[in-house]
């Protein structure tokens, strides 16, 4: 009984997930404007799913207490696109690409790095 619930609350999780951020991605397409979007959040919202995740990976938990993370991440990653598009400047997103992606591996390079990065 224990293991099918917690199967059912692990699914469900993740198909919350994947749904999450579609309607504020299917808005934007609609409004094909991203005005009333803030980027400095969907930054900060971006950069705290990859270090928690990073953090996951690196101490190698069970792929089901986190793979909820790589869809929100893919998602805010399809908005970010959306109001860089929106905002007529899709190469703008290249530095914070290159950004996320440099973080990734510096994260992992010592232990103290990604412990003090999950500091309160």
């Amino acid at each position: 009984m224990a293991a099918e619930l917690l199967w059912f609350c692990n699914w469900t999780t993740l198909g919350v997930c994947a749904a999450l951020k579609l309607p504020q991605i299917s808005a934007l397409r609609a409004a094909r404007s991203a005005r009333g979007l803030s980027l400095l959040s969907l930054l900060l919202e971006l950069a705290g799913h990859l270090v928690f995740l990073r953090y996951q990976c690196y101490y190698e938990y069970p792929l089901l207490t986190y793979l909820e993370y790589p869809i929100v991440i893919t998602q805010d990653v399809i908005l970010l696109l959306h109001v860089f598009h929106f905002n007529g400047n899709v190469f703008g997103s290249a530095p914070y690409v290159a950004l996320f992606v440099t973080s990734w591996f510096v994260l992992g390079l010592r232990k103290w790095i990604i412990d003090l990065s999950m500091q309160e």
